[in-house]
């Protein structure tokens, strides 16, 4: 099983801003950041905010934190609200299913079944245990210093 690119970006989104020491992120400094697209990075940031993970604030001071404690965000409600469905094999997606073994085929139960336990070993997690030890962000790299012109 993998996830979707737009599920992974938006578990960087979120660990970025856990492990950001002070003020709001920006999407420029995020994508700069993991050296991705900023395009794709702002349907991201926007679904994160309208799922209440992130809050953002419009304007030349504005940018996004998370919308509470990294303790309270948890990985597998992440990957539900991001993933667009879970459909491990051809038989998961009902309208172009053309599997022709999929009505007497036990292996359909048995990824259900792994599917099923993939989540909830992402249900034991919060966003906090995935930054447990690690380095903080300003730490793996030194944003340059903009200058101001008086």
């Amino acid at each position: 099983m993998q996830l979707t690119q737009y599920t992974d970006y938006s578990f960087r989104v979120l660990i970025f801003l856990a492990q950001k020491e002070t003020g709001l992120s920006t999407v420029t400094e995020i994508a700069a950041f993991h050296d991705i697209s900023r395009n794709h990075l702002v349907k991201v940031i926007h679904n994160l905010a309208s799922k209440g993970f992130i809050t953002t604030t419009r304007g030349r001071n504005g940018g996004m934190a998370l919308s509470r404690s990294p303790a309270e965000i948890n990985l597998g409600d992440v990957a539900r609200n991001t993933e667009p469905n879970f459909n491990i094999a051809e038989c998961f997606d009902i309208k172009n299913n053309s599997c022709v073994i999929a009505p007497s085929c036990a292996l359909k139960l048995i990824f259900w079944e792994a599917k099923t336990a993939f989540l909830d070993i992402l249900d034991e997690y919060s966003l906090a245990d995935a930054i447990v030890g690690a380095e903080p962000i300003s730490n793996i790299v030194k944003m340059p210093q903009t200058t101001r012109r008086k």
